[in-house]
């Protein structure tokens, strides 16, 4: 059982879920030495107790949140997805192509970048 299953029954509408379990999967076997916690209610994928990426919903989309250095070394790309962005996070419409290309470099800048790095987010 993914340690995200909790959070995704509290999802009401199932479309939304499919959507959203479909790329926490994808994050975990992509990732697969990520950890995964549950943080200020939504899933965290975790490196050596530092934060990677976090997921959370909202009524027409999801988000997820790489922090703002990252967020800002991808900006073009992320405007070129259409995804809308403020600098915590990128939003994703449900119905939009989910672009795991782009996470995946997200997420792979944030392991590099942070492999030293000992606090649990960016000062």
């Amino acid at each position: 059982m993914a340690f995200y299953s909790e959070f995704l029954d509290q999802l009401d509408n199932q479309e939304h879920r499919m959507v959203l379990e479909k790329v926490l999967d994808w994050v975990s076997e992509t990732y697969p030495q990520l950890g995964g916690k549950i943080a200020w209610k939504q899933p965290m994928f975790t490196d050596h107790g530092t934060f990677i990426i976090g997921f959370s919903v909202a009524k027409n989309n999801f988000a997820f949140t790489p922090e703002s250095v990252t967020i800002s070394k991808f900006e073009t790309q992320i405007e070129k997805t259409g995804y809308t962005h403020t600098t915590n996070i990128v939003r994703v419409p449900f119905d939009a192509k989910i672009d795991y290309e782009l996470i995946g470099k997200m997420i792979e800048f944030n392991i590099e970048d942070k492999k030293d790095y000992s606090n649990f987010f960016r000062k």
